[in-house]
């Protein structure tokens, strides 16, 4: 009778520590609540169209390949690749830099944040600066929704451009998603020209190096980084000092 009790005993005990319940927090990160990427079609593949047109993809959604730390060859354990997503999970992270550099592109990337989000897209980055945001301009990622965020919001191109009022709300235009979901985002750069696009919407351009570009650094915190916005090629960075983020569908098409 002791001996099946004690058998009962070690099998209600296996059940529970096996639970999947039991193991949820420690494989799904608070970071990659909402929308598992798995609801994107085409999650990390390139169409045909996309084949034809000469898009790459630059993230695999299986693992770092391509990418590493700014001003180091490894990738911290900061960016882990989660259900087919590549996400800042905690302070550790910094700031990624794509292997490759690039010249005249359409960037193009799926993105979705948690409560409290700040990260940012820059191009064109160098390593001859201390950090990645001296040298390229930030397309702005964050919370939209937190009241104690940035004064800055998604897709505005950081402390230089913002979207024209929205005639139905006098403010500046937002077609973000709500946290958890799925932002789609579209970068070009073709030269001096910039577009910066959010799910669809053109939410503003602007000419590197023209007088309004230049006037308008000089008056920001830029005018002291002698080398802000100056390359014609370099790294795409991801942002990872400041917030949590998941990125996928990363891909690009070289002009």
């Amino acid at each position: 009778m002791r001996f099946r009790v004690l058998i009962m005993s070690a099998l209600l005990s296996a059940t529970v520590t096996s639970s999947p319940a039991a193991d949820a927090p420690a494989t799904i990160p608070a970071k990659a609540v909402g929308q598992p990427a798995s609801i994107l079609p085409n999650l990390n593949q390139l169409t045909d169209a996309e084949k034809a047109a000469g898009y790459k993809l630059l993230f695999d959604g299986k693992t770092t390949t391509g990418w590493r730390n700014f001003g180091k060859q490894t990738i911290s354990q900061g960016w882990q690749v989660i259900e087919g997503a590549l996400c800042r999970v905690d302070k550790t992270a910094g700031d990624i830099i794509t292997v490759d550099q690039f010249e005249n592109f359409v960037l193009e990337l799926d993105y979705k944040v948690p409560e409290h989000a700040n990260s940012g897209i820059m191009c064109r980055v160098s390593e001859d600066k201390a950090r990645a945001p001296f040298t390229g301009v930030e397309f702005q990622i964050l919370d939209n929704t937190d009241p104690k965020g940035d004064s800055q919001k998604s897709a505005w191109a950081y402390a230089l451009y913002q979207p024209a009022p929205d005639p139905k709300t006098g403010k500046p235009l937002d077609a973000t998603k709500p946290i958890g979901e799925w932002n789609h985002v579209k970068l070009v750069y073709r030269g001096p020209h910039v577009e910066y696009w959010m799910n669809g919407v053109k939410y503003l351009e602007f000419e590197i190096g023209s007088d309004d570009f230049n006037q308008r650094v000089a008056k920001s915190k830029f005018a002291t980084w002698p080398g802000f916005a100056k390359n014609s090629r370099g790294h795409i960075a991801l942002q990872g000092d400041h917030g949590d983020v998941c990125y996928t569908n990363i891909k690009l098409l070289p002009l």
